[in-house]
């Protein structure tokens, strides 16, 4: 079944040029990342009254929790990355949720630029590893938690099709939630929260 749909996809491409389809996901990429940066505008921050290493270490943990691998720590500037393969910190069945939500409008502005080929456009978190960065800034009485998220290519993806360049938003979405949720979380067992 996949070698037919990458057959189908593979004619269907001949019938789209390579500018057709860059155009496509370039406008895939401009809508994902106005998502993205309005969600991290409205849940990519939060402040707590705790001290910076008090909530690296919280941070380390609930990532961890998450099958995430930190792969950068620096307690005193109160930064901390970590990565995992896509689609961590999602589950697989989180992933088949955010996909379904965004998987129409991605077709949808794709199928301006490819006509039917947009049909077989999917997402492929395969190849993928999924950066978090950190940042704890130190403020008087506390710290504001920030967090990032990137994707980095280790292998194409098997329909030879561009990446996008931005996550899907609905999985952004579920993943600040888990890790807030982790977060605080950590905090409430470290008794730094009520």
């Amino acid at each position: 079944m996949r070698a037919l749909v990458l057959a189908c996809v593979g004619l269907l491409a001949g019938c789209a040029s390579q500018e057709q389809i860059g155009k496509g996901i370039a406008e895939v990429n401009q809508a994902f990342q106005a998502d993205y940066e309005a969600l991290l505008s409205q849940r990519g921050a939060r402040s707590y009254t705790v001290a910076r290493p008090e909530a690296v270490v919280a941070l380390h943990a609930a990532l961890s929790k998450l099958g995430m691998t930190i792969t950068d720590i620096d307690d005193e500037l109160g930064t901390l990355s970590a990565e995992a393969p896509a689609p961590k910190p999602l589950t697989a069945q989180e992933w088949q949720v955010a996909a379904a939500r965004d998987l129409p409008r991605m077709r949808e502005l794709v199928r301006k630029h490819v006509g039917l080929m947009a049909q077989f456009v999917r997402f492929e978190p395969e190849g993928l590893q999924i950066v978090i960065h950190a940042t704890v800034a130190q403020f008087r009485g506390g710290v504001e938690v920030a967090l990032t998220t990137r994707m980095r290519e280790l292998a194409p993806p098997a329909s030879g099709l561009p990446r996008r360049e931005y996550p899907p938003p609905s999985a952004v979405e579920i993943a600040l939630g888990k890790i807030w949720t982790g977060f605080e979380a950590e905090l409430r067992a470290a008794g730094k929260l009520p």
